[in-house]
């Protein structure tokens, strides 16, 4: 394969991507054309890098770290979070990733080497930034779905994690979602990267679904300890939304207008709306 071919054989595909995204009038269609000149961008000055970096164990590291960081600041931006929500997403990523990783290699199913670090360590962390992702979106529109049935539990005194349990259960689950279809449909109806890859760097097909198989357990670890820490960090929410906004966004004064009085530390604020007349309240709803 040369580059010549490699070069309009992803123009085609990207134009067929351009030409349907603005057939469908969806949002912002240079998106994946500008994602795929990104990538090819990006692979081009990692091949590069990797010359010189596969072989030594602490540049292998720092790059992991530079993965992390992107990771973290991709979710970030995503999900539209206060600043102070950096650290506990930089801790969901780092430690989501290392304990697959160190069983991985402690177990010696994979050979602890540089080169195979790095190759584990960029699926993992990779993964885990898109359940991360998708668990966050999910939340906020949860929190925002089920805001009536969270009222009413915290009317009877549950408290705010207890009252937003469903939905956070429910968006840990549609984010585990992708990666256990994988898993599912590893050999039938795809054939990994990983499998392949090693196929074509001459390893036997065993060798090659061994490797495999570990990378997929280590991937459905990480995101399985991605939505725990996720959960722990924004399972019991400040604030329940009145329209779509931001994960942990704060647009409520500290009082509860309805009732003039402070509000509860530790219990999510809801804002005041109007009540529908002839609906009945629900349990719990403030500013009714």
């Amino acid at each position: 394969m040369t580059p010549f071919v490699t070069i309009i054989a992803v123009a085609l595909l990207a134009a067929i991507t351009l030409i349907v995204v603005i057939a469908l009038r969806l949002e912002h269609p240079w998106l994946q054309p500008l994602a795929v000149l990104r990538a090819a961008v990006q692979l081009g000055i990692l091949s590069v890098i990797l010359g010189g970096v596969i072989s030594n164990i602490w540049l292998v590291a720092a790059f992991l770290a530079v993965m992390v960081m992107a990771a973290t600041w991709v979710v970030y931006r995503r999900l539209g979070v206060a600043p102070h929500y950096l650290l506990p997403i930089v801790a969901t990523v780092v430690a989501a990733s290392a304990v697959p990783l160190a069983v991985v290699f402690a177990t010696g199913a994979i050979a602890g080497s540089p080169r195979y670090l790095l190759a584990l360590g960029g699926i993992v962390i990779g993964n885990t930034m898109t359940v991360c992702t998708l668990m966050g979106r999910s939340l906020g529109s949860l929190y925002l779905s089920q805001r009536d049935e969270i009222e009413a539990w915290l009317s009877v005194g549950a408290t705010p994690r207890r009252s937003a349990l469903r939905a956070v259960r429910s968006a840990a689950s549609l984010a585990l979602i992708p990666s256990t279809d994988q898993t599912r449909t590893t050999g039938i109806v795809t054939l990994p990267g990983a499998f392949v890859g090693a196929v074509f760097a001459g390893a036997s097909p065993i060798q090659a679904a061994q490797f495999q198989i570990v990378v997929l357990a280590a991937v459905l670890a990480a995101g399985a300890l991605s939505a725990a820490t996720f959960t722990a960090v924004f399972g019991a929410p400040e604030v329940l939304p009145l329209e779509e906004r931001a994960l942990g966004e704060r647009r409520t004064p500290s009082l509860s207008r309805a009732s003039g009085r402070p509000h509860a530390p530790g219990r999510p604020h809801a804002p005041d709306r109007p009540h529908a007349p002839g609906r009945p309240q629900t349990p719990g709803q403030i500013g009714s």
